[in-house]
């Protein structure tokens, strides 16, 4: 690849990304779209694109593309995060879990990870699967407890002893 060919792929990267951060996902696809027909796009695009997909509701494209970018980008855990918010909203949740569990083994000091899998395994019905699992989450960052009381995902187990126990602060 040419020197020339290689800056304007990194050019194209940075407004692709640029739109992304400015909530423009569909300018973001027109960029990523004068990759070349001819050439495979990076592990990167492709995890550009799966996100600019992902916010246009397209899920089902956009998991095409994160898997793309999850095999040159193994240790992305933002690809398995991608991954697991598409499948659920796609009704998919063992397809969620499978992705977020995917992710842990990649960077288990993440919190998101468990965060996540701990609001998927409340909506599946798991309660001691999610509580332990936003254990881990807590502990690996705090924060993580100011999130629970404006998390739908966790009605099922809101009133649950363990779950109080554990996002009650005290003081």
């Amino acid at each position: 690849m040419s020197a020339h060919s290689r800056i304007r792929r990194q050019q194209l990267l940075r407004q692709a990304e640029g739109y992304l951060e400015l909530g423009m996902p569909a300018h973001a696809i027109e960029v990523l779209d004068r990759w070349g027909a001819n050439d495979a796009p990076s592990s990167r695009a492709a995890y550009l694109r799966g996100e600019a997909l992902r916010e246009l509701k397209r899920y089902s494209e956009a998991i095409v593309s994160l898997n793309v970018a999850a095999e040159g980008l193994p240790d992305e855990i933002g690809i398995y995060v991608a991954l697991g918010w598409c499948f659920k909203r796609m009704g998919r949740l063992d397809l969620a879990i499978e992705s977020l569990e995917r992710g842990l083994t990649a960077d288990p000091t993440a919190a998101i990870l468990p965060y996540n899998l701990a609001c998927y395994w409340s909506l599946a019905g798991n309660k001691r699967q999610a509580i332990a699992l936003l254990g881990q989450a807590i502990a690996l960052d705090g924060d993580f407890r100011n999130l629970v009381d404006a998390e739908a995902d966790f009605d099922a187990i809101r009133n649950d002893p363990a779950f109080l126990a554990l996002t009650s602060v005290i003081v």
